[in-house]
């Protein structure tokens, strides 16, 4: 077989119906469009809704402006990270082992912060540190390892959709 043999299975393609070809054939005179009225004589425009408001129009175009590109951090207080590893013996803490023990959700981008205080040598990583936190980690003898972002250096991916910030 070759390529120029290639053709569909027999009846798996239907010729197209030709419309406004005379009364005779099926399709002729109104060619499927009804009698009379605005869509019968011509095409409409998209989202005209009969001259009434449309929709776009109507809903409320509210004030203020939700930036698409924020960067949400999911908070992890000291105390919270001293409870952790006294409870469970950790030495090392990840966004991973946070999660595997219910403290934050998967996935999340993890800031330290530092309410709270911490009295044992913790190696920390997460995706956020402040600096009183990382001041206390590291006063304690941990270590802290500053994790890269997801998405990169640049800016994140937009959030929301094409209503956002209209």
């Amino acid at each position: 077989m070759r390529v120029d043999e290639l053709k569909p299975a027999p009846g798996s393609t239907k010729r197209r119906k030709r419309v406004g070809r005379g009364t005779a054939g099926h399709g002729g005179k109104t060619a499927g469009r009804g009698t009379k009225g605005q869509r019968a004589r011509n095409t409409v425009a998209r989202g005209f809704e009969g001259g009434q408001m449309p929709i776009k129009q109507r809903v409320p175009k509210l004030k203020g402006f939700n930036n698409p590109f924020r960067v949400e951090y999911q908070a992890i207080n000291l105390d919270i990270l001293e409870t952790a590893a006294e409870e469970y013996g950790l030495t090392e803490i990840t966004p991973a082992t946070l999660h595997e023990h219910g403290l934050v959700h998967k996935g999340a981008l993890v800031k330290v912060l530092a309410r709270g205080e911490i009295g044992r040598a913790l190696r920390v990583s997460a995706h956020g540190f402040s600096k009183a936190a990382e001041a206390a980690i590291t006063a304690a003898g941990g270590s802290v390892e500053v994790l890269p972002l997801p998405y990169g250096a640049g800016r994140p991916p937009a959030k929301g959709n094409q209503f956002t910030n209209r």
